[in-house]
């Protein structure tokens, strides 16, 4: 349970710092202070004896120049990020903003303005306390000449991103390629690597003759499980773990996170404090937080898509296109995940004691289509696209998709058959859906 850690958590911890905006500025700042410092490396070597001399007062201009301005140009950056941030969340939804704030370009903007103003002020310092030689000063005009060009390109790159930053447009591409990277990492490892889970442990669960469950006292929903961590914890009790709950679902404490068979506690003695202490050991590879996770959790993705579309189809904002856009995005999201049996037969097992129930398709499809079927079932044009997005995902080969996509587009076509008040926007909607069965039969 001690190893190392393992590559799930990685990388769960690796996007929790994207999301944090204090980290790539931070990183900046101590490589500004060391690039400072390894100039005086040159001084009193041979190299200095073969190096241009270069005056110092020229230097410490260009250092002022840019300690001067830095700071106010990274002030500025930090309240364009701010205001973005506060636009996605009245534009589209806050679920959102977490992805906006991880967004590269504006992170590596911020940084290097950041890490510039401390390089220059750090240098700045240095140079009138006459801390450099004339090797260290001609290697601190070269690095001073090279953070400004990193700034120069870094501020063109950023220009060019800051229009889009924060628009509903970019948002919901945002938004779809986290949902794509997370389908395809679930694509890549079925079932979290684990092994198919037979339908007896659901049935069984409840039964303490059988199976033994793990519960918890937080109130939240699973962002990641640590499966090399349970597969640990399994092969040292030789015993088999059944995860109950999959990222992304709300767990209380009448819900067990997993069923564990019989099992062998790690001390000698068999009572019920070891067994105790051995389940509280499995409970660190859940880990529990009051938001949902884009990366682990495939169908978060296809309801921030959802919550989007139906504040544009609200008649304050009144915007159909953004909902068209996104059935786009379903339609490439749903396809790829047509690949999900295929990815089954041909994926390997990695963890051999933990079973793990499969993703249902169809709460995905609740989770993408209710909402805005519901909202789009007036406009014409969003009832229309709708059942072309459902007849393209059902054309796929996956039984499971194709099952769901008929179910919803029939309720989506008796929604807006309601909701309808122009008989020839029913006329139409008909016609469409009657040709659409035709060439399907």
């Amino acid at each position: 349970m001690d190893a190392p850690i393992s590559v799930d958590r990685f990388r769960f911890l690796l996007f929790s710092f994207k999301e944090k905006l204090w980290v790539k500025p931070l990183s900046l700042c101590v490589l500004s202070i060391a690039a400072v410092f390894a100039s005086k490396l040159a001084d009193g070597t041979a190299l200095a004896e073969h190096l241009p001399k270069v005056d110092q007062s020229s230097v410490e201009t260009l250092l002022s120049i840019m300690a001067s301005s830095m700071l106010v140009i990274a002030t500025f950056s930090a309240g364009t990020m701010v205001s973005a941030y506060a636009s996605a969340s009245r534009s589209s939804t806050p679920r959102s903003v977490s992805l906006i704030i991880s967004d590269d370009a504006s992170q590596n903007a911020l940084s290097t303005f950041v890490g510039a103003f401390i390089f220059s002020v750090v240098a700045i310092t240095a140079s009138i306390n006459n801390f450099f030689e004339d090797a260290g000063i001609f290697l601190l005009f070269c690095l001073t000449c090279l953070v400004f060009v990193i700034v120069i390109l870094t501020f063109i790159r950023w220009v060019d991103s800051v229009a889009r930053l924060g628009r509903v447009g970019s948002t919901v591409q945002k938004v779809e390629d986290a949902a794509m990277r997370a389908i395809n990492h679930r694509l890549s490892t079925p079932r979290l690597g684990g092994k198919p889970q037979p339908n007896s442990v659901k049935e069984q669960g409840g039964d303490p003759s059988k199976y033994q469950t793990l519960t918890t006292d937080s109130i939240g929903y699973v962002q990641m499980v640590d499966m090399a961590k349970v597969q640990a914890w399994a092969e040292e009790r030789d015993t088999q773990v059944h995860i109950a709950m999959l990222p992304g679902q709300f767990c209380t404490p009448d819900k067990p996170l997993c069923y564990i068979e019989s099992f062998k506690p790690k001390n000698s003695e068999d009572d019920s404090s070891s067994k105790a202490s051995d389940k509280s050991a499995l409970l660190s590879a859940f880990q529990i937080g009051s938001e949902r996770s884009f990366e682990a959790d495939p169908r978060y993705g296809l309801v921030v898509l959802s919550e989007i579309a139906s504040r544009a189809l609200s008649p304050s904002v009144n915007d159909p296109g953004t909902a068209i856009s996104i059935l786009g995005s379903y339609a490439r999201l749903f396809i790829q995940w047509a690949h999900k049996e295929k990815c089954d037969d041909i994926g390997d097992i990695k963890y051999d004691k933990v079973t793990v129930p499969d993703m249902s398709t169809a709460d995905m499809f609740d989770d993408a289509f209710t909402g805005l079927a519901r909202d789009g079932a007036s406009m014409i044009e969003v009832s229309i696209r709708i059942q072309k997005t459902l007849d393209a995902i059902a054309k796929t080969s996956n039984d499971d998709i194709c099952k769901a996509a008929t179910k919803h587009a029939k309720e989506a076509y008796e929604r807006s058959m309601k909701a309808l008040i122009h008989d020839g926007d029913k006329e139409m909607l008909s016609a469409v859906v009657n040709s659409l069965n035709n060439k399907r039969s």
